[in-house]
């Protein structure tokens, strides 16, 4: 690796990088097995919780309590979570087909997970469900997996690998029996008749659904788009852009770029990522950051633990802004390991300080402007430049974003102005629903509940980060629950009177009540 801009700090040998794979081989009777272990722990646990909502009890509604949308790492948590408070009368949808929700088959392409492996969420609390459980009973708990020599046991491995972690979310939702519908799109959300409607597109066409709730949970870029520089010359709708300008949330074919010249743009860990993909497939890549310096300390690190991720909601409106801008600002680094991939390469280059002007795409390659105003051609060019979260991008819910709530309406102009990705994240209520910035849509708005990144102004990365996960979905769930309830207690309150179910029968102090039967217990 080469570094134009910056010489090591160290000639020092530096220590070796542990061992780093995808996946680990799959042992099924042992995760068959496993599974009845964990059916047993939820049975225990009264799981699933028999249904208590009133709202929509009668055998003929066909209206839904909650309809979660995304079925990813924070959708299937949410919906489990669900299902053990007893709010049954569910839908999880995801548009992708099974095994390609989230980013973890598709446009995540580390090798492991940034997280460490002890950290826990989709289980809920219940241990037989954790990460850990599930490595173990395949790999054995010590250096080496008692089944696979070429294979690290629990305590050998260095971080989980990116597709056990998606293997094992499909392992957690079987388990658990959260039903998941692939390959159905929300297309719009609406509402009538003091519920919501939402417009679905699935292998049996077009539907509407009518439901209470909905949790959109749509992943990284669910509270906006892929953020596109914007250059003078680049138009995603140029023909020539096709096939040499990525975004690294694309579909792109590595293999297509071996013996080619890559130029990626950004700093970040997913930058590096594809830059490490690009050299594996056999390309040259020349990496660029407008930093003189990368990223050196993980700030969110010290925003993980109990006390920040259950306590920060509760925070006044200038302290959240003041952790989070903080946080923003201070920016991630790309992991250690991730940065060594790449440098593993003598056909790499970083070059920090060295912004972008133009991109143009050509018949034959790309040019790019630096900022000292030089051209360099490349023969495709890869943009690590994140997401938005901006609302507005998201066409499901054009008829409500002219009227939500941003941050941007709860700090000063100015800070909004010295700020302006913060202020765009949605003001969320204290049970992750989005508000109205004018009074209009209130109503509806009060029913979409966002569980995804663009909670974390609000409510710290909850619906985003594993750390938060299983404090987020439990917090969502049971929000949701009192909501339910609240807006059911007149006919719980009917319920009650109705309750009838006398305790003394079997004794000889039983009274009946005026008017019930006197026939004797049989």
């Amino acid at each position: 690796m080469t570094n134009e801009s910056l010489s090591p700090s160290s000639s020092a040998e530096l220590p070796a990088v542990p061992l780093q794979t995808l996946s680990s081989p799959r042992n099924q009777p042992a995760l068959e097995a496993l599974a009845a272990e964990a059916r047993r722990d939820l049975e225990r646990l009264n799981y699933p919780a028999p249904n208590w909502v009133q709202g929509t009890a009668a055998a003929d509604d066909p209206t839904l309590d909650v309809l979660v949308v995304g079925a990813g790492m924070c959708g299937q948590t949410a919906g489990f979570a669900l299902l053990r408070e007893g709010v049954r009368k569910i839908r999880v949808i995801d548009a992708a087909a099974r095994g390609d929700e989230g980013p973890w088959a598709t446009y995540a392409r580390m090798l492991t997970l940034r997280s460490p492996k002890q950290l826990i969420g989709p289980d809920l609390g219940v241990p037989s469900l954790t990460f850990r459980a599930w490595y173990e009973a395949q790999h054995g708990t010590g250096d080496i997996s008692p089944f696979d020599a070429a294979t690290p046991g629990w305590a050998g491995l260095h971080k989980i690998g990116r597709v056990d972690w998606r293997d094992y979310l499909l392992w957690v939702r079987d388990t658990a029996g959260v039903q998941v519908e692939n390959g159905v799109r929300l297309l719009e959300v609406g509402d009538a008749d003091g519920v919501l409607t939402a417009r679905l597109q699935g292998p049996q066409g077009v539907e509407t659904v009518r439901t209470r709730k909905i949790i959109l949970a749509l992943g990284r870029d669910g509270s906006g788009a892929p953020r596109w520089p914007d250059f003078p010359s680049l138009s995603m709708q140029d023909p020539l852009a096709v096939g040499r300008v990525f975004h690294t949330m694309d579909a792109i074919d590595f293999d297509a770029l071996r013996g080619r010249h890559i130029a990626v743009l950004g700093a970040g860990a997913s930058a590096f990522d594809n830059a490490a993909c690009a050299l594996e497939a056999g390309a040259a890549v020349s990496q660029f950051a407008r930093r003189a310096v990368l990223p050196q300390i993980n700030k969110s690190k010290a925003a993980s633990f109990p006390g920040f991720l259950r306590g920060y909601s509760a925070l006044d409106d200038a302290r959240k802004w003041r952790f989070y801008t903080y946080i923003f600002d201070e920016q991630v680094p790309p992991p250690w390991e991730t940065v060594r991939r790449c440098d593993a390469h003598d056909s790499f280059t970083l070059r920090l300080g060295c912004g972008w002007k133009d991109v143009q795409p050509l018949a034959d390659g790309v040019a790019v402007t630096l900022a000292d105003g030089s051209v360099q051609r490349f023969d495709a060019v890869i943009l690590g430049t994140g997401f938005d979260v901006d609302l507005l991008d998201r066409p499901e819910l054009a008829r409500y974003t002219p009227h939500i709530d941003t941050w941007g309406h709860h700090v000063s102009p100015a800070m909004a102005a010295a700020q302006p990705e913060p202020a765009r994240f949605p003001y969320l209520a204290a049970n992750f629903a989005l508000q109205s910035a004018d009074g209009e849509k209130a109503e509806a708005l009060s029913r979409l509940h966002l569980f995804n990144w663009g909670a974390t102004m609000s409510h710290a990365a909850l619906g985003s980060d594993i750390p938060g996960l299983g404090i987020g979905a439990t917090r969502l769930a049971q929000a949701l629950v009192s909501d339910l309830f609240v807006q059911d207690a007149d006919l719980h309150w009917q319920k009650l009177l109705e309750h009838d179910e006398p305790e003394l029968i079997a004794t000889r102090w039983y009274q009946p009540a005026p008017g019930a039967s006197t026939d004797s217990p049989t």
